[in-house]
């Protein structure tokens, strides 16, 4: 099997956002939303798309006829193949609207031992969900540094806490990559 590795960056946010997985070429789409889910620390509680050379997959909609097609039936290799991208947009929750860059790093043989998808890299915090996007996110940090601000006890409240941009919570975000890992390992063959 060949590992993808994957360079996440999160648009239009400062301090940045990036996570580094490595990610089993045959995943399916709609488990690289669960591992990007869980290593930028989202709560997967909104719709998805990834967009790559013009065609997007997401979760089908009964009510719609759109053109997204399904991400249970496509892998990344077959995005990457079909497409000859290097790079892969995925947009989560489409009213706050995050925009991730999803950047096709390397393909190498996986490590024997190892499982995946694994977290290697974790720079920055993930925004709170439902903050009101980029904007939104802008206006909670500041509120959220400045004692004085107006909204400061409001934000903070909401929040549930302090919010520091600059120090994820590294050892959460692996583990919950983790669980996602063991889940989905090939299971042993009886002998």
């Amino acid at each position: 099997m060949s590992i993808i590795e994957i360079k996440v960056t999160l648009a239009y946010v400062d301090p940045m956002v990036v996570r580094a997985l490595q990610i089993p070429s045959d995943i399916r789409l709609d488990r690289l939303h669960l591992s990007l889910q869980a290593a930028m620390g989202w709560t997967n509680s909104h719709l998805y798309m990834f967009e790559a050379a013009g065609a997007t997959w997401g979760v089908p909609d009964p009510d719609f006829v759109g053109d997204d097609l399904p991400a249970n039936k496509t892998t990344l290799a077959e995005v990457i193949e079909d497409t000859g991208v290097d790079a892969i947009s995925y947009l989560y929750d489409f009213g706050d609207n995050w925009e991730h860059s999803v950047e096709i790093v390397k393909i190498a043989d996986e490590t024997p031992g190892n499982l995946y998808p694994r977290l290697i890299e974790i720079i920055g915090t993930c925004p709170p969900e439902d903050v009101g996007g980029p904007p939104g996110y802008e206006m909670f940090l500041e509120a959220m540094a400045d004692p004085k601000h107006p909204e400061h006890a409001e934000v903070k409240e909401w929040y549930g806490g302090i919010f520091n941009a600059n120090t994820p919570p590294a050892d959460e975000l692996r583990l919950e990559v983790l669980k996602l890992a063991n889940r989905w390992k090939p299971k042993r063959k009886p002998n």
